[in-house]
């Protein structure tokens, strides 16, 4: 049996009637920009995810320079990024002339190491972005302190996690600006791309509007150099279809999740990653090797609600995660490799010092290792199995 990475049509085909209707609306309305199904989505979304201001954009990457133009940062300071996550997150850092500061990972939880990001603050740091990556919050109790103690701004890039928790709170809502992606593989998937910004202080949450249309307030007259960062009516009203369900898509990934790793975690050789060495890479071997572990399996923490963007596997040995790859790949199995090359590596930053990119071995690591597998709502059991047969196949 063949197993797509992901099938948006098996979401979306069966919502046919309802998104045809909603695409009609729009079209007969003659509101192509802005309007009332932007408005209408915008404060559902700020209310599912607790914020007081919600700012629909143009795609998640632009909500994240949204932020960052919204705050000032630009030529001469510096922000703290992690570097095992995709490109956005410190590209538009450099897009505003500041200086990407690349933080190690968690080998647990994949996301910002905030011992080593408190290693890395400067005079010139102004603000630290944590991703919430593959759907689970990161440590926001020890960023928010380090924020605090260190006066930082915190953008929280929620891309992979709109409904994600930490400790009760959605994410996106804690930091000074929270980020999402509608890009149409994110769990609330668009059918293009699109973005959105939240806030909580309304004079910030003003100021990124006034940015969002390029500065202008009234119009024609410029008080800012901004962009044109608007989200597009027609992909708002389609959202706001999907959004009606998103409880239930939720319930589906974590379901998905929980199957594999029951399955999976009784094969040889599978173990669970262990929340009491987050952060810590070196007691985190001394454990996988004590216990023989050829595939590490995620974890939620008990105090997140994760939301499985991704199934995320650790694959011990080198060149072994590319042999499963392969090896699924061969099999008709989708899987992908989320990320091969940590952004202190990528050739567009090798500019910055070499202290900038320096003390990154664990998401170096990671880069080699990781790999997800299909967990999509939709998945079958049937498929779910014949992923977990042939990863099971390729352990024998």
């Amino acid at each position: 049996m063949k197993v797509p990475l992901l099938d948006v049509n098996a979401q979306n085909l069966p919502l046919e009637s309802e998104l045809t209707a909603a695409f009609t609306s729009v079209l007969r309305s003659g509101q192509f920009i802005m309007g009332p199904e932007c408005d209408a989505l915008e404060k559902e979304i700020a209310a599912m995810v607790e914020c007081k201001h919600g700012i629909g954009c143009s795609s998640g990457t632009d909500a994240i320079l949204l932020a960052l133009m919204a705050l000032g940062i630009g030529p001469g300071d510096e922000v703290l990024v992690p570097t095992f996550t995709f490109f956005a997150t410190a590209g538009c850092v450099a897009r505003v002339g500041a200086t990407p500061v690349f933080v190690d990972a968690c080998p647990v939880c994949f996301n910002i190491d905030t011992k080593k990001a408190a290693a890395k603050i400067t005079a010139k740091t102004k603000a630290i972005i944590p991703v919430h990556l593959f759907g689970q919050a990161a440590d926001m109790d020890a960023v928010m302190a380090l924020a605090k103690e260190h006066n930082l701004f915190v953008i929280e890039d929620g891309a992979q996690a709109i409904g994600a928790k930490y400790k009760g709170k959605p994410v996106g809502s804690i930091g000074h600006f929270g980020t999402y992606s509608f890009f149409p593989s994110k769990n609330l998937g668009g059918f293009g791309d699109g973005g959105f910004l939240v806030a909580n202080d309304d004079a910030l949450a003003d100021r990124a509007r006034l940015l969002r249309t390029h500065g202008s307030r009234p119009k024609y007259y410029h008080k800012f150099v901004g962009g044109n960062f608007r989200l597009d009516p027609l992909q708002a009203a389609l959202l706001r279809v999907k959004l009606r369900r998103y409880d239930e898509y939720t319930k589906q990934r974590q379901a998905n999740a929980a199957r594999y790793t029951e399955k999976l975690s009784a094969l040889p050789g599978v173990v669970l990653a262990d929340p009491a060495h987050c952060k810590c890479a070196s007691t985190q071997d001394a454990a996988l090797a004590a216990a023989g572990a050829k595939i590490v399996l995620p974890v939620p923490y008990a105090h997140n609600d994760h939301i499985w963007n991704q199934y995320t596997l650790r694959v011990i040995g080198e060149g072994k995660r590319d042999a499963l790859k392969k090896h699924l790949t061969d099999n008709g199995i989708g899987c992908e490799v989320y990320y091969p090359v940590t952004m202190d590596q990528q050739e567009c930053f090798a500019y910055t010092s070499d202290w900038a990119r320096s003390d990154c071995d664990t998401a170096h690591r990671l880069a080699g290792e990781a790999i997800s597998i299909p967990i999509f709502p939709e998945l079958t059991d049937a498929q779910k199995d014949a992923v977990i047969a042939r990863i099971a196949a390729w352990l024998a």
